[in-house]
């Protein structure tokens, strides 16, 4: 592939066959990015947990992990017309109606089966949807006249920071899945993600729309095909769940030791919809994810869960946010970390009530479980709440693996290690007993078993 820039040259190269909208977005996302500096004080409370509470130099003498980061090392590609080869393509570990294989940008497979297209389902690469579904791209893609008119406390999808900036002007990949109105997906979807060259950028985009009555899941899995292969990814995820919608999305995320990992994700739930979003984080050098469900309608609920496991000196940073803007909604968070060796993990999650979502029910807990002297957990839930009639609730745990626990099962015959994974997989049951599908439960005990290993 031929590599490209992060240039305004680069970005009217690649927009060259896009409509006039779609170029005008990019190049107002490209003067964002131009004008936005790298975060780096502690006033702003997104990052305060990552850049360097002593000195606050971000980049050389920073003890929270972003030593050794230069945007300039990594680069995008030039996108390439078709598909590319279809061999090494992974079955799925699921069953699926939908498969969606990305490596470098580039599309390497999709299949669906005639049922989806029966249903009318669209489901493509996103640069092929643009090209056939522009009019979906054009009202849902990072436009601001999807969201709400209130002045949203988790702010716009693009405005962040300068890597939300970034993308928005280079975006390259991802996919569309669109379900039409009272249209049910029984079966999942899967979609594989990856990166193979070094010095890659990944600037995928997920952009999923159920509309009214529509049910569907998703499992989303993003990798590295090489061990040490340096990367950056700079993605955003966007869901909307129509009224009376059933989404479940579900992002493993197993990049390798040599990718920054950046990420905006967002989701909107409208009256009487359902969400379950299901987050697991084990890969990556560094990852910073931003993450906020807005519920924008009477009856309408979300559950975010969130597993993640570090170890050596990965470094995890989350903000959440959980908007409600409408009465009568429902939020539950449950994100639970295990850390080992001298990773560092920051949580910061705000539950944030407008004047008129009266019968606000919303809860957030963030639980850590900490397997060595070194191992670090930051964690800040808040409450912002301007309704008088709710019933919003936080906590947050962070402690050492009980060593009478351990003493107990080695007393009936388990190794030290046995002991561990047995009291780990008891850690992490409270969140795996919550996700409504049992192949992902599956997938993802066997990432935390690979882990530990």
């Amino acid at each position: 592939m031929q590599k490209g820039e992060f240039s305004k040259e680069f970005l009217q190269k690649i927009s060259e066959t896009e409509p006039k909208w779609m170029r005008e977005k990019r190049l107002e996302a490209y003067a964002l990015y131009e004008s936005l500096p790298m975060p780096h004080t502690t006033k702003d409370d997104v990052w305060r947990r990552t850049v360097d509470i002593r000195t606050q130099d971000y980049w050389r003498r920073s003890r929270r992990s972003m030593r050794g980061f230069a945007l300039e090392k990594y680069y995008p590609n030039l996108p390439t017309n078709g598909e590319g080869s279809a061999e090494n393509i992974e079955d799925p570990a699921t069953e699926t109606v939908g498969l969606l294989v990305q490596v470098d940008g580039q599309l390497q497979h999709s299949s669906a089966m005639p049922i989806l297209k029966e249903k009318g389902v669209y489901f493509a690469h996103l640069p092929t949807a643009l090209q056939e579904r522009p009019e979906l791209l054009r009202t849902y893609f990072m436009n601001r006249a999807v969201t709400l008119e209130t002045t949203l406390k988790s702010g716009n999808i693009a405005q962040h920071n300068k890597f939300d900036a970034l993308h928005g002007a280079f975006w390259q990949g991802g996919y569309l899945l669109h379900i039409p109105k009272g249209v049910k997906v029984e079966v999942p979807l899967r979609v594989y993600i990856r990166m193979s060259e070094t010095e890659y950028a990944d600037l995928s985009h997920t952009l999923i729309i159920a509309e009214e009555g529509s049910e569907v899941a998703i499992l989303e899995d993003n990798s590295s095909t090489h061990p040490e292969t340096s990367g950056l990814h700079s993605g955003a995820v966007e869901i909307f769940a129509g009224q009376n919608a059933n989404v479940t999305y579900v992002q493993v995320q197993g990049w390798n030791r040599q990718v920054w990992n950046f990420a905006s994700h967002r989701a909107i739930v409208a009256r009487d919809a359902q969400l379950c979003w299901v987050t697991a984080t084990f890969g990556s050098r560094f990852s910073k994810i931003n993450q906020a469900a807005l519920l924008d309608g009477a009856g309408s609920s979300a559950r975010m869960l969130g597993l993640a496991f570090t170890d050596a000196r990965q470094h995890f940073d989350v903000s959440t946010a959980q908007e409600h803007t409408s009465p009568h909604t429902t939020s539950d968070l449950l994100y639970r970390t295990v850390l080992k060796d001298r990773s560092q993990t920051a949580w910061g999650g705000n539950i944030y009530v407008y004047p008129s979502a009266n019968h606000t029910d919303a809860y957030q807990k963030n639980d850590n479980l900490l397997l060595s002297e070194r191992a670090h957990a930051d964690t800040l839930p808040g409450l912002e709440i301007e309704a008088h009639e709710v019933r919003c609730t936080h906590g947050a745990t962070a402690g050492k693996i009980d060593t009478d626990q351990v003493f107990y099962l080695m007393s009936r015959g388990l190794s030290y290690t046995d002991a561990e994974k047995l009291i780990i997989d008891g850690f992490f049951e409270p969140v795996m007993q919550r996700i409504p599908l049992e192949s992902v439960r599956d997938e993802l005990n066997t990432s935390v078993t690979r882990k530990l290993e």
